[in-house]
């Protein structure tokens, strides 16, 4: 994709996204990779309401190239793009139902969410969970980097999750599986519900 249509993609899945309730009022962020650095939604901005001529150009560094000041989020965005191989673009959000699993005293770091379906595994595979830290905190970056880009998925304690992609369209959509995992997750919490067994995940993995 040339600038034009990567700045349109991020405007129409961030409302697509808004629309349906995965964010709400000036949450969630999104950057894609763009040549030597990514193009990333401005601060205080709605996913519902982006214009693609404000959208903020940064180096692989993070640093500011042009466009509105960006989402205070850019240290975790950095992060993922420093660690997790053939990383193509971010999506952070605060959707409810992943947040929820994030405030679980019982839930895993090292494995978020069990295996309840083929595509949670397919699209996701396994999600970190890395301790609260204050929104636009450097220290996110640095719980990340020490993830080693082991993970493409990661919840972010108490504040929503983050995923990588190698396309928008790809991060984006696993965004929405981690969400309807943790939905069902939540439903049948307690009453023991059938996983998949490690059989059945080796026979989904490519």
């Amino acid at each position: 994709m040339n600038e034009v249509q990567l700045r349109d993609s991020i405007c129409r899945f961030g409302k697509s996204l808004f629309d349906r309730g995965l964010t709400t009022g000036s949450t969630g962020n999104i950057s894609v990779k763009y040549g030597h650095g990514w193009i990333v939604t401005p601060t205080n901005a709605s996913l519902g309401n982006l214009c693609p001529d404000s959208l903020s150009v940064l180096d692989k560094h993070g640093s500011v190239v042009s466009g509105d000041k960006p989402t205070k989020e850019v240290p975790l965005h950095t992060a993922m793009y420093e660690t997790v191989p053939n990383c193509g673009a971010v999506v952070h959000l605060h959707s409810v139902h992943s947040v929820a699993v994030s405030l679980l005293p019982e839930t895993d770091p090292a494995d978020a969410l069990p295996p309840l379906t083929a595509y949670y595994v397919m699209k996701v595979g396994k999600t970190a969970l890395v301790p609260y830290h204050k929104p636009g905190d450097p220290l996110i970056g640095d719980a990340i980097r020490g993830l080693a880009g082991k993970f493409t998925s990661v919840l972010l304690a108490n504040h929503g999750p983050v995923m990588a992609g190698k396309t928008l369209e790809a991060a984006v959509y696993a965004t929405e599986e981690l969400e309807e995992t943790s939905k069902l997750h939540l439903l049948t919490r307690g009453l023991n519900p059938r996983i998949l067994t490690e059989e059945q995940i080796d026979a989904l993995r490519p």
